[in-house]
Formats: structure tokens, C-alpha cells, sequence
């Protein structure tokens, strides 16, 4: 018997508990994985609540780094005892034990620890394809990039710095802004207290920008098409303030013959192949230094403790990446 989080009902974090399981031996393609960190992304909450449909009892959660202890038939290139991270695949990293299909799976450089690679893979994929695939970011570009002092807006600050591009983010509250640029953003909006849209103009001397990347959704929509010029692209990648609906696509036409994805991980990674490009980079910028990844004590939770994790995030009481240790 091992422990994991599992739900029955779609809820808010009161729904999680931590039960017992006994987990099976992997099967075809898949290894088994003892997790030594598991990394908690806002979508996790999304799946919780009912937002995206799981189909129940559901184990929850998709990332985590830890050591192969088993392989299944089919396998090779991985054994057990390597030191590997994941953040694709079937629910249930919430777990001290998960199977995972090897595709997923990369093999961790020595030089990067498990909560390093838990608090970063997801986070840190999806800032790969966001600035090298959906839009490539240029040297001295300009863009917006909302939440900046998120898990991924603080991964996209010291990458776009990285990139010698100038980085625009968002934040709600002093704090934020100074560990946003802190970080590498090159400037900070306060949403809270000034107009987004007017400070981005300013900024970039009425030009405003050619992308906008905004995982919050409702809140943020109209006035992120605001700050794009004309042909411009909206990348809508999450939905932390809700989901945006009811969309009247000549809206696009009015605001300049603008563009608009809503792309996801699993849309550029489909294969062991694309996740080994995508990683390597990932974990070079970590090795380098380019990228810090530091998770404060605090965002450090018990597996028990997961219903107290979700309450943190989605109270906004966290700043960048949040773990929790089996």
C-alpha cells in the first residue's frame, strides 16, 4: 500500500483526499516512478473542480521527478534507478508511486535536483513552446506576458531575458512586481492600479505589441486584444480568473485583424522526441543559470496537506512554483 490524492466528486479542495492504494506494475510502455517531488500546476484545480471533465474516482495531478523503480514490457533507453521528471500523461502524480508512459519521461541531469524538476518541467515546457513555437520571440522584442510573478510568468521573465527580449507582465500587487523584475521582466503593470492597455502603449510609444500571452482568461481578454497592433496574436493558454466565452470573433476584425490561439503542452509535445528537443533546452537554461528555480519552505506541502496547497493557490497567497513532498 501506498498513498496518493485521489477525488470522487468535482469540487473545491475539500473534495482531495488522501487514501491508500496498492499501485499495479506497469504495464506496456510505461515505467513506475517513486516520487520524490511533484510539482502543482493551476490546472490541477481545473480538473478538481470540474472544469476540465475527469472521469471519477481520479487520482489528480500530471508532473512530478523522482527514480524508476520498475519498467514495463516495451521499454528501452530508461532502467530502474534512473533519475527522471514528467509532466504529461494519465492523473495521478499526486501519489508516492505513479506508472507513466515512457514517451513522457526524460532522464534528469545530475546537476538538477527532484524538486528543481518538479517545481519547472510543466512550467517551464510551456514557456518553451510559448516563446520558440507559437510565436518565436526576437532579441529586443517587446511583448506581454500576464501573471509574471506566477510559476510560468517567473520562468518567462528570466527566459525572455535570457532571449534579449523585453518583456512587459503583469501583476496585482507591489510584491509581485518587484519578484517579476526581480526576475528579468524588463517593465511591470500594477493591473490593480493602472490602465494595462494605455501603460502598454506608452511603453512602446504607441506601437503596442505583436503578442500577448494570458493564462487569465475572463478577466484580462478584451483589454489583452487592446494591447496588440494590428494583426497581432492573442495566445490564451489558461483560465485562472475563468474561462473565456461567448466570443464574438468580429471583435478580432474591430481591434485590427487580430489572431488568437489557445494552445496547450499536449498540442506541441507529442512525442518522445519533441519532449527530448523541448527538455534539453529546459534543462540547459537551468544548468546555465539563465533560469532559478528556488521554492520557498513554505510552498513546500506535505502529499497529505494538498487540499491546504490548492487553498494557497488559488487564494493567490504563492509566488512562482509550490511542491508537494510524499
Amino acid at each position: 500500500m501506498v498513498k496518493r490524492i485521489q477525488f470522487s466528486a468535482t469540487g473545491g479542495p475539500d473534495v482531495l483526499e488522501y487514501k491508500d492504494f496498492t499501485p499495479k506494475d506497469p504495464g506496456q510502455g510505461e515505467v513506475q516512478v517513486e516520487n520524490k517531488a511533484i510539482g502543482i500546476n493551476f490546472i490541477d484545480t481545473y480538473m478538481r473542480s470540474g472544469l476540465y471533465p475527469a472521469q471519477l474516482p481520479s487520482g489528480l495531478g500530471t508532473e512530478a521527478a523522482g527514480i524508476i523503480t520498475k519498467v514495463g514490457p516495451g521499454v528501452t533507453g530508461l532502467h530502474p534507478g534512473d533519475r527522471v521528471v514528467y509532466a504529461q500523461g494519465p492523473l495521478g502524480a499526486y501519489s508516492e508511486v505513479h506508472n507513466v508512459p515512457d514517451k513522457n519521461i526524460a532522464v534528469l541531469p545530475k546537476a538538477i535536483s527532484f524538486e528543481q524538476a518538479a517545481a519547472s518541467f510543466l512550467k517551464g515546457l510551456t514557456v518553451y513552446y510559448l516563446l520558440h513555437q507559437t510565436y518565436a520571440i526576437k532579441p529586443n522584442e517587446i511583448f506581454l506576458f500576464h501573471a509574471a510573478a506566477g510559476g510560468v510568468g517567473r520562468i518567462a521573465c528570466q527566459w525572455a531575458k535570457a532571449l534579449g527580449a523585453k518583456m512587459i507582465g503583469t501583476v496585482g500587487s507591489a510584491q509581485k512586481a518587484d519578484l517579476a523584475k526581480q526576475a528579468g521582466a524588463w517593465e511591470i503593470i500594477n493591473y490593480r492600479e493602472e490602465n494595462v492597455a494605455e501603460r502598454v502603449a506608452a511603453l512602446t510609444h504607441g506601437d503596442k505589441v505583436n503578442v500577448v500571452y494570458d493564462s487569465v482568461g475572463k478577466d484580462t481578454w478584451e483589454v489583452s486584444l487592446d494591447c496588440l497592433r494590428r494583426k497581432g496574436l492573442m495566445v490564451s493558454f489558461g483560465n485562472s480568473s475563468g474561462a473565456v466565452s461567448g466570443v464574438n470573433l468580429a471583435i478580432l476584425n474591430q481591434k485590427g485583424s487580430l489572431y488568437v490561439t489557445r494552445p496547450s503542452l499536449n498540442g506541441y509535445i507529442t512525442n518522445r522526441e519533441e519532449l527530448k528537443l523541448a527538455s534539453n533546452e529546459l534543462f540547459s537554461m537551468i544548468a546555465s543559470g539563465a533560469i532559478k528555480i528556488d521554492v520557498p519552505e513554505r510552498q513546500k506541502f506535505p502529499l497529505a496537506e494538498a487540499q491546504r496547497a490548492h487553498r494557497a493557490l488559488e487564494a493567490r497567497e504563492t509566488n512562482g512554483s509550490s511542491l508537494l513532498i510524499p
